[in-house]
């Protein structure tokens, strides 16, 4: 993209996160029943719904436009715009209460994310990227912080079962050397590191719906996000995850990590 998202194509965005949320909301911290997709994760009515209600959104808004969502599928990714819908990031964090999960709204132009949300609907907080423009939380501008060495990092990773054989033992070489880690967070923990919270998050094992939203919130606050080898997150990408806040944590990190 030559210039920065179109204000209206931004707008849409909002208007979908608005669609989602009251939705969500709706369903937290009530007895939703939850069912096990082919993969064994879960899934509820309100991951389901969301993201319905999203999908009838764009359908009248951009016709022509794709549509990539966790829950309902594919249509015309071979569109210069697409979608990416993943109406709750963190659907066990949903299921059990705890308001660390989000809706990830993503905008791909010719397969690179340009636009990004994060709406956590509980808490009422929202992160905005797009490129052209600074991200923002609830509007405010937002920035990552200075860490230039590992041994002063703040990092978080969502779970161990991400990271199977040999990526365990790069991860936890990279674990150890931090200032302190956590587990858990989902997509919460990147708006936190876009916030200036956190300096690292590290995972492994995301689909495309997991991640794009992320990039745009990431990069337009001044932070990098990209695979462990250091290359882009696109359409393409092995699910592999770095983000940082700060370059010299980004290289540190990331020789730890790649092959």
């Amino acid at each position: 993209m030559a210039g920065p998202v179109p204000a209206e194509l931004v707008a849409l965005g909002h208007r979908l996160a608005d669609a989602a949320r009251p939705i969500v909301a709706r369903h937290f911290r009530t007895p939703v029943a939850v069912d096990d997709k082919s993969d064994s994760t879960p899934v509820t009515a309100a991951d389901r719904d969301a993201e319905l209600a999203m999908r009838h959104l764009l359908a009248a808004a951009v016709p022509a436009h794709g549509v990539f969502g966790e829950e309902h599928g594919a249509e015309r990714t071979d569109a210069e715009y697409v979608w990416v819908l993943d109406p709750i990031d963190g659907t066990k964090a949903f299921i059990t209460g705890l308001p660390i999960f989000g809706t990830l709204i993503a905008l791909l132009h010719r397969g690179r994310p340009v636009l990004g949300i994060i709406d956590q609907p509980i808490l009422g907080e929202r992160w905005l990227g797009a490129v052209g423009q600074p991200s923002t939380l609830n509007g405010n501008a937002i920035r990552v912080r200075a860490c230039p060495s590992l041994d002063r990092a703040y990092m978080y990773s969502t779970a161990p079962v991400m990271f199977p054989g040999e990526m365990e033992q790069r991860h936890t070489a990279l674990a150890r050397q931090v200032k302190l880690f956590r587990w858990g967070g989902d997509c919460y923990a990147y708006g936190l590191l876009a916030a200036g919270h956190v300096d690292l998050v590290v995972e492994n094992s995301l689909k495309l719906y997991d991640f794009a939203a992320l990039v745009p919130v990431i990069e337009g606050a001044g932070g990098l996000i990209t695979d462990w080898r250091g290359r882009e997150l696109d359409m393409g990408s092995d699910g592999s995850v770095l983000a940082a806040g700060d370059p010299a944590v980004h290289r540190a990190a990331s020789r730890l990590l790649a092959d």
